[in-house]
């Protein structure tokens, strides 16, 4: 990635599918009544949003690509935040929400870091480590957080009375 719009772009779009996948999986915690976690998704989407603004605020003055959605240049389908939903359970504990949580921004992390480390744009290198730096926050924030957590019971996903879905 030698092109500053085009690393803008990916960001703007890594933060921006992580917000819609939080807001998406507090909307499915809530249906299920796990309110702590529904909140606690809802936060992780209120801090993408805030690094999309910020995003923004780094592409204020650049006309930025559109892509269509296979066109980025993601490790695959989707950006390296947006982590997938069927790693989620609708018991799930706030501990599963932050090493979800966790899980994803070190994959934004790394990302920076790859496109740091192979770019060959020096104003793009500057930028994704400037990325890597402030992800790597994000990452040690949540471990502490999670240090914080209590971890839940073996049997945490146990239902008496699972959810069924008639055809």
């Amino acid at each position: 990635m030698n092109d500053v719009a085009v690393f803008l772009a990916h960001a703007l779009a890594l933060e921006e599918e992580a917000a819609d996948r939080y807001s998406e999986l507090a909307d499915t915690m809530a249906v299920h009544h796990n309110d702590d976690v529904a909140a606690l998704f809802r936060r992780m989407a209120s801090f993408s949003r805030m690094h999309a603004d910020a995003v923004r605020g780094r592409a204020a003055n650049v006309e930025l690509p559109h892509f269509k959605p296979w066109e980025y240049q993601w490790d695959g389908p989707e950006g390296a935040e947006t982590g997938p939903g069927d790693r989620t359970h609708y018991l799930m504990t706030p501990y599963h929400c932050l090493q979800f949580a966790l899980t994803n921004e070190r994959r934004g992390r790394d990302f920076y870091d790859g496109v740091a480390k192979s770019t060959t744009d020096d104003e793009v290198r500057r930028l994704a480590e400037q990325m890597v730096a402030e992800e790597s926050e994000h990452v040690l924030v949540l471990e502490q957080w999670l240090g914080q957590t209590p971890k839940p019971p073996a049997d945490w996903d146990a239902d008496p009375d699972p959810p069924v879905v008639n055809d």
